[in-house]
């Protein structure tokens, strides 16, 4: 079983076409398994089921990472039984290795998230608005896909399907409608905090709290509050 990380796909990958054995389909580890054969998974970013059933002798599962809290890390040792000889010649070379550095949380095992959406409409809204209350709160930055491909905020912060996954312990949205692709990345957040205009907008359906209003209005008047209590 392999979590849902590219290095873990790159590995099955590796594995079925050692083990010329077909891939099998991705199965979320917070579903159940119903039979040795048989097994339930979300389709459409998790807006249906589908159970799937495989005859193949060799299964490959994966895991989303933020399908269940990481365990706490405790002294140990494993034995090396088959390892690679260290002086054989290495096919690849080693150019360099580049790392942002930033005083905020990462965004992938951040506690705290505040998003912002397309509702911000431009990147100096976006930064005027979202960067002080992340600051106040101590959280990571994010960002839903329409955000990031209106120039909004940069590629690596985008929070969704074709993004990152993350699971903080809060999710504070701002201008974000919440669209399938979205939720997927988000859905399993502790707590799920939105702000948006739109009464009807989908990501009040899995909001644990929601505000109505005008996030130009809102979130500054929450940055302040905030602030005050500190």
């Amino acid at each position: 079983m392999f979590s849902r990380f590219p290095i873990s796909l790159e590995l099955r990958a590796r594995i079925v076409r050692i083990r010329k054995a077909e891939e099998v389909d991705i199965v979320d580890e917070s579903y159940v398994l119903m039979l040795d054969t048989a097994f339930v998974r979300p389709i459409y970013a998790g807006n249906a089921i589908l159970t799937v059933q495989s005859s193949d002798p060799i299964k490959v599962l994966t895991v989303r990472g933020t399908a269940f809290q990481g365990v706490e890390t405790e002294g140990g040792s494993a034995e090396v039984v088959e390892g690679v000889d260290p002086k054989s010649p290495a096919q690849t070379e080693w150019v360099s290795e580049e790392l942002a550095k930033s005083e905020r949380p990462d965004l992938g095992t951040a506690s705290r998230v505040v998003s912002g959406g397309r509702g911000l409409k431009s990147k100096e809204e976006f930064d005027r608005v979202i960067v002080p209350l992340a600051d106040t709160l101590g959280a990571a930055i994010g960002a839903s896909r329409a955000a990031v491909d209106s120039g909004f905020a940069d590629n690596s912060l985008q929070v969704g399907q074709t993004g990152k996954n993350v699971a903080p312990q809060l999710y504070l949205c701002a201008g974000i409608s919440g669209a399938i692709q979205h939720l997927a990345g988000m859905k399993d957040s502790k707590v799920i905090a939105a702000i948006n205009k739109d009464p009807d907008a989908p990501i009040f359906q899995v909001a644990d709290v929601g505000l109505v209003g005008d996030l130009f209005e809102k979130v500054p008047e929450l940055t302040e509050k905030l602030k005050s209590q500190a």
